[in-house]
């Protein structure tokens, strides 16, 4: 969901989207969540805040735990575009008539909507009994009994009762130096947002459960591994796994039923044909569906659209049980020690900054990349900050043993049986030593391996070689060109240079001199307008040492015939 509040890291730098994307609405949070009681009793009351710090939102509880509990919240909830001119209360008394309700928040995307959570799935039913079909003079409406609702008024002089709207506007420079500072978190997923991504994917899977009744739309990646911002992808897969359990043989005496089914040639085949199938749906029936592009051909097939109403742009694949692994491994690392997230965070930012990273598909560096080279780094520190994945899968039982299409994804889930690491060093210093390591880091010969958290000769001559850490065969930064990666450690040096000035030289409180991961962002601190000279003076001195060279081993040539033709090659 597009927040105004949270461009402010893209602005930095500002880039074009090559592939096809509807515009992003601009979403404004009206009211924070409540329960109908507490609502219908007060006239004005404010709103509550939401809590936004990495300590406060570390997760305790099992992955899988987490992920049932918001899918189950997501069944009993509703979506509801509003008029603009109503009123909160009459609005919550009125759907009080279908069931009590348990939570709801109002927000702005293309117009105004509602997300009410019910206390029963039973409810929603009886709300959908009540609700008639639209049907116009000029156009046929396709009957669809989903859960995204439309609300008109009969009284139109009704007034829209007094919401306070939360802080989502841009914050000043100075706000942000000093959010950026501390690595702050305001720009991670709200409560609000993360409970917004799981309707998202149980609406689309109202739909899919028209062809496939036990499915299950999983949402993964950054929208579930509590590394995500606000403004991320939607990433789904629809996880046919149910249907296929239920569907296992049973017997009963000498008989044994079996479906009538079509067969086709290979997984995926038969996944190209599940998406292209559901893509015309979400096309021609899903409400608030648009942009939908079918791209079937991809390493991993999958569906792209834009799910109008949330704001979020949506990518759907199936079975992709081997990506919401990778995401339940980042949700443990995440929730082992606050500096995890918060470093990446910082990391993220900075590359974001210095055009490291973008959102058009190419040769550089993605996040994921970056989290990985993140965990390498705090597995590598003395006494180690995080586990390697090999640890964890020492400590997994039984219940915990998972093969996934040959690949082993076994590791603990239980986050209390891994004992928190004896590391004490600041987040500033981790910082700092990050820049330092990857800056001299032997990527022409070792690869970043974090079953293992040790350095590996690499496997073949990518410039950058992570190993996907379940598909170990797999290289998840093949697509890192050699001038981006150079890039990387170049400004990976520059900054380590900074911050080890900023040791010896650190402004007071009351300076208005930007330092820490500020001072990093900003081409015009002082501290880089002495390193860019210093870097400048040494790229002259080395471009005239090779001119003087060149002439040199090229004394006898006549110089007026080659005139203008004569390359000189630095690397920079």
């Amino acid at each position: 969901m597009a927040v105004p509040g949270v461009g402010l890291l893209t602005r930095l730098n500002l880039c074009a989207r090559r592939r096809t994307r509807v515009q992003r609405p601009i979403v404004r949070l009206l009211s924070c969540p409540g329960t109908v009681a507490k609502d219908l009793r007060r006239d004005e009351q404010p709103s509550g805040s939401v809590e936004t710090g990495f300590e406060d939102k570390i997760p305790k509880r099992r992955f899988s735990e987490m992920q049932n509990e918001r899918r189950e919240q997501a069944q009993r909830t509703v979506l509801i575009h509003c008029p603009e001119k109503i009123s909160e209360n009459k609005f919550l008394k009125y759907l009080s008539q279908f069931g009590p309700i348990n939570n709801h928040f109002f927000y702005e995307s293309f117009g105004l909507y509602a997300v009410v959570e019910f206390c029963q799935k039973e409810s929603i039913g009886s709300l959908q009994n009540g609700t008639h079909t639209p049907s116009t003079a000029m156009e046929t409406a396709i009957p669809f009994r989903s859960r995204f609702f439309n609300l008109k008024l009969k009284n139109q002089t009704s007034e829209r009762s007094r919401v306070r709207s939360s802080n989502q506007l841009p914050r000043s420079n100075k706000q942000l130096f000093e959010l950026l500072c501390y690595a702050e978190s305001e720009f991670q997923l709200t409560e609000e947002n993360t409970k917004l991504r799981y309707l998202t994917c149980s609406l689309i899977e109202d739909m899919a459960a028209a062809y496939f009744p036990d499915c299950i739309v999983r949402p993964f990646g950054s929208s579930v591994n509590t590394f995500g911002k606000l403004g991320c992808d939607l990433d789904m897969f629809l996880d046919l796994d149910e249907t296929r359990n239920l569907s296992a043989h049973k017997i009963s005496g000498n008989f044994l039923m079996e479906f009538q089914v079509k067969n086709v040639p290979s997984e995926r085949i038969a996944t190209q044909k599940i998406l292209s199938v559901l893509g015309e749906c979400l096309d021609h029936f899903g409400p608030g569906c648009v942009g939908v592009q079918k791209i079937l051909n991809a390493r991993c097939p999958l569906v792209r659209f834009s799910h109008q109403a949330s704001g979020f742009q949506c990518d759907l694949t199936t079975n992709n049980r081997i990506a919401l692994t990778s995401s339940e491994l980042l949700y443990i690392y995440g929730a082992l020690d606050s500096r995890v997230r918060a470093l990446v965070f910082s990391v993220r930012c900075w590359a974001r900054a210095h055009s490291l990273t973008s959102s058009i598909p190419g040769a550089w560096i993605t996040n994921f990349s970056l989290t990985m080279m993140v965990i390498f780094f705090l597995q590598r520190r003395s006494p180690p900050i995080l586990p390697t994945l090999d640890s964890l899968k020492t400590l997994a039982d039984a219940e915990d043993k998972c093969v996934i299409e040959g690949n082993n994804c076994t590791f603990v889930r239980d986050l209390s049986r891994i004992k928190p690491s004896q590391n004490t060093e600041t987040l500033e210093l981790l910082l700092k030593e990050f820049f330092e390591y990857f800056g001299n880091f032997a990527f022409d010969k070792n690869s970043i391996n974090i079953r293992q958290g040790r350095e590996q000769n690499k496997p073949d001559s990518s410039p950058l070689y992570i190993q996907n850490p379940f598909e170990t065969s797999l290289n998840i930064s093949k697509n890192v060109s050699q001038s981006q990666l150079q890039k990387f450690v170049d400004l990976a040096r520059e900054s380590a240079w900074i911050l080890q000035q900023e040791d010896t030289d650190r402004p007071s409180i009351s300076s208005n001199r930007p330092w820490g991961l500020v001072s990093l962002l900003l081409p015009s601190a002082p501290n880089r307008k002495s390193f860019t000279k210093k870097k400048s003076n040494k790229f002259a001195i080395e471009t005239v040492k090779n001119l003087l060279e060149s002439l040199k081993g090229n004394r006898t040539e006549n110089f007026t015939k080659t005139s203008g033709k004569r390359t000189i090659s630095t690397q920079t």
